[in-house]
């Protein structure tokens, strides 16, 4: 950082760095291109974070973030209450949401279990998820966790807690992505692609 440069602006650029995908020099231009534009880019985020700190909560009952506690997808009647879909965070919730693929409801983790990372069942929203499968409302839970080692042993630590729940409980398919190409691929993917295969 420049000497002439202010702890304001040092300040600022910290905790810009600190966002993911933001390094040092990413958050030195994004700081830059903050102040050059105050009135149309720095006066309305700083309004916009405010406001969502302020406003802004956990749903109790999911772990999703909305305004409002139940959050608007666990407060809609016209959702299918007796499917639950469970994601690692919130961003994973939102890219489901994107998709339009899914209109049940759905249980945010908190996280995944990590041995290496001391990250154990108590750390997680997994008491909650039980709690819900459990109540007899809900037919089937449906595991969209990452198809890595944690996600993996995350996915079958909760289908064993979930087996006294009396739920069917399915993963989300992994293979060939839409518009994939097979030489661009990793032999994960390839592999898993071949053992989901179903009739054309």
């Amino acid at each position: 950082m420049a000497a002439s440069a202010g702890p304001e602006i040092e300040r600022l650029i910290s905790l810009l760095s600190k966002l993911p995908g933001l390094g040092p020099r990413s958050a030195r231009r994004a700081a830059l291109a903050l102040l050059k534009k105050r009135d149309q880019l720095l006066s309305p985020l700083a309004d916009a974070l405010a406001e969502a700190a302020a406003r802004v909560k956990v749903c109790a009952t999911c772990g999703s973030l909305d305004t409002q506690d139940p959050c608007a997808i666990c407060a809609d009647r016209g959702r299918d209450g007796a499917l639950i879909c469970v994601v690692e965070e919130v961003g994973a919730l939102w890219a489901m949401e994107r998709a339009s693929a899914f209109r049940g409801r759905y249980h945010v983790l908190g996280g995944l279990l990590s041995a290496l990372d001391g990250v154990g069942p108590e750390a997680l929203r997994v008491g909650g998820l039980i709690a819900r499968a459990s109540s007899g409302d809900v037919s089937e839970v449906i595991l969209a966790l990452p198809a890595t080692v944690d996600g993996q042993t995350t996915a079958h630590y909760l289908a064993d807690r979930l087996a006294q729940a009396n739920v069917s409980v399915t993963m989300l398919a992994r293979g060939v992505p839409v518009g994939g190409e097979l030489d661009w691929l990793d032999d994960g993917t390839i592999a898993q692609a071949m053992r989901a295969r179903r009739p054309a």
